[in-house]
């Protein structure tokens, strides 16, 4: 896994009980390593992982968490393309390297971060699950390193069925998921977008994709 040294910048942490079954980068949507993400490493840490959050805008702005609303959207977007997509697959390298000792790693991304989580799989060799990631569709063409699953909500107007349909035509050996909901459904804290039922049923899904790629089930 080529990484050009470890990566200065800060991370959330979350330890299993007992002996970790590997360990995950789980990837941030453009609003930093806010409550609602720090919960997601929570949840998988419960299920048995190391889960390592890192906080990619530390190398723009130290501490950033974002709301969502406009201001918020506003100024992640502007720190994701400030930030842009090599140093933050770099970031997920260092991250992956810090967490070595958990075993088989992987990653999970939401939003911005379901499009790094591709990139993990395809140039990093990380089993990789990507929850509706808008900016998928230029890499598709690349060869894979490792399997990667997708999520996407079949209402959301950033990811229309032509650009699902394109994961599924240019990766078909993967499996991809459409869902009866819109855009970040999976954002609990979030009453305008999440959608418990398709979130319960892709986090079944990712968890059976972990158990089999990372803990060897």
């Amino acid at each position: 896994m080529p990484t050009a040294g470890t990566q200065c910048i800060g991370a959330y942490l979350a330890q299993p009980q007992g002996r970790p079954k590997g360990g995950l980068v789980v990837i941030q949507e453009i609003f930093g390593v806010n409550a609602h993400i720090r919960s997601v490493a929570d949840r998988f840490a419960e299920a048995g992982y190391t889960a390592i959050a890192p906080s990619f805008f530390d190398h723009l702005e130290s501490g950033v968490e974002l709301g969502y609303d406009e201001a918020g959207y506003a100024k992640g977007r502007q720190l994701i393309g400030e930030l842009g997509l090599d140093r933050a697959v770099e970031d997920v390298a260092s991250a992956a390297e810090a967490i070595a000792s958990a075993g088989r790693i992987g990653t999970v991304g939401y939003c911005w971060g379901g499009t790094v989580a591709l990139l993990s799989a395809l140039r990093l060799g990380l089993p990789s699950v990507s929850y509706y990631g808008a900016r998928n569709v230029p890499f598709l063409g690349e060869r894979p390193k490792a399997p990667v699953m997708f999520h996407f909500g079949e209402n959301d107007p950033g990811i229309p069925p032509d650009m699902v349909a394109k994961h599924r035509e240019l990766l078909p050996q993967m499996e991809t998921f459409v869902y009866p909901t819109g855009h970040a459904f999976n954002r609990d804290i979030d009453p305008g977008h999440y959608d418990e039922a398709s979130a319960k049923l892709a986090l079944q899904r990712t968890l059976d994709f972990f158990a089999r790629h990372l803990a060897g089930e």
